[in-house]
């Protein structure tokens, strides 16, 4: 669908912070013009939207998920994180089918519409129903491979990757898939190693949990004589690039091994504040060059699926650990937001607006009150900002979300589904 957005206030992510004001036009699922309005070429549009002023900019794009884990969303709070996990979480999601992470991954999609993302990148089960929930939706996923197992199971989790990888890894222009695991905790020496192996074979980055809790880092040391970055790296992983989730325990030679590698830290620092997991220092991280990227977790650990608020936790959680005000600026925080994640997950064209990249675009109200005055709009969406300031939001070109509607999602008829689904595994 061609769209003219006009009246417009542009944070394009080209020059800085920059705000100028004009039009963006998108042509099926790509940009094709942005600038002011006196140049703009005169196309015949299928819709023509005035902004009166309100901001267009390109989406957020949420680095690290468990869609899926919306079942458990305020089931086991208030626990720390071992005993959430293995007494809460585990047992529960024995109990899923693949229509019920069909069923439940549709509300987290429908969650991250109303916070301005267009893109998740998610580690669960049955990447069969994620796929086909993100294809219908019209929702980017990228699948991060969550593997996990004994000794015993290592041939079998890898045969379960490699397959995964080649199946995935480019699907369609909605979903992808990249190398990953669980975590060291609940992974063999065994399969990280074998990992590693394939990472050299597909010369393919590698993603997991890394590095969460005091715990995980204390044991995996009393178990390898290795941080889990060291053993990470002493496996292989990260010759071509990778990730880790979380990274709130990293001592200076895990750092250096990130910088070297090029390997992103993608902080959760909701679900880390809750389960009191830690502060990862991203203030200290981004000195180092280390590359950024954020992401809600769960709605099992955080409870909520809005990028705002991970955006302001990420500010000022930094400001406390470091009793510095001026830590981890708002201008840096934005860019990890909307550049680092895309850049993280491996989507291309997707985090500036210009002539030729993807339309994965979400429009700001910047008449609300919270967004007043104007002095400096960037800050403003990081420090006051609120999924309710989300109008727009567009993937691929196509509006999904607008006003509080939705235009490929059927809530009613998912919410039924998901109470369905919860009264059988409850009962079970």
């Amino acid at each position: 669908m061609a769209i003219r957005f006009y009246n417009a206030r542009i944070l394009s992510f080209e020059d800085g912070m920059n705000v100028t004001f004009g039009e963006v036009h998108t042509d099926g699922g790509l940009i094709s013009y942005a600038g002011d309005g006196e140049n703009a070429p005169k196309g015949s549009f299928e819709r023509e939207i005035n902004l009166n002023g309100n901001l267009i900019m390109p989406s957020f794009k949420n680095a690290h998920t468990h869609s899926a884990m919306t079942f458990l969303r305020s089931y086991a709070d208030d626990m720390p994180l071992q005993d959430w996990l293995f007494k809460q979480v585990f047992p529960m999601e024995a109990k899923l089918t693949g229509d019920d992470i069909y069923t439940f991954s549709k509300i987290a999609f429908a969650e991250y519409l109303t916070s301005g993302i267009t893109a998740n990148f998610d580690m669960y089960f049955e990447p069969e129903y994620m796929a086909k929930v993100s294809e219908e939706v019209g929702f980017r996923t990228v699948m991060c491979g969550s593997v996990a197992g004994s000794a015993d199971e290592c041939d079998a989790a890898l045969t379960k990757l490699e397959t995964l990888y080649n199946k995935y890894k480019d699907r369609s222009e909605f979903v992808s898939y990249r190398l990953g695991f669980h975590a060291e905790y609940t992974t063999d020496v065994s399969i990280i190693n074998g990992i590693g192996e394939l990472a050299k074979k597909y010369k393919a980055p590698v993603y997991t949990h890394n590095s969460e809790t005091l715990s995980e880092t204390k044991e995996c040391a009393e178990r390898h004589g290795l941080t889990p970055t060291e053993l990470f790296e002493r496996a292989g992983l990260f010759e071509y690039g990778g990730g880790g989730f979380h990274c709130v325990y990293m001592s200076d030679n895990d750092l250096e091994i990130f910088r070297r590698r090029g390997v992103w830290a993608v902080t959760n620092p909701g679900s880390n504040a809750k389960l009191a997991s830690g502060i990862a220092p991203l203030e200290k991280m981004a000195e180092k060059g280390i590359k950024l990227a954020i992401g809600t977790d769960g709605a099992a650990s955080n409870n909520a699926l809005d990028m705002f608020r991970e955006m302001y936790l990420a500010a000022v959680l930094q400001k406390i650990l470091l009793k510095d005000a001026a830590a981890m600026q708002a201008d840096k925080i934005l860019r990890m937001a909307v550049c680092g994640s895309a850049n993280a997950m491996g989507l291309e064209n997707c985090d500036t607006i210009k002539k030729g990249n993807k339309a994965d675009l979400i429009v700001v109200d910047l008449n609300a009150p919270n967004m007043r005055p104007l002095h400096n709009i960037p800050k403003n969406l990081v420090y006051s900002g609120s999924k309710q300031n989300i109008l727009i939001t567009m993937c691929a070109g196509k509006i999904l979300y607008e006003n509080g509607e939705f235009t490929t999602i059927d809530l009613e008829k998912t919410y039924a589904e998901a109470d369905i689904a919860l009264k059988r595994m409850i009962n079970e």
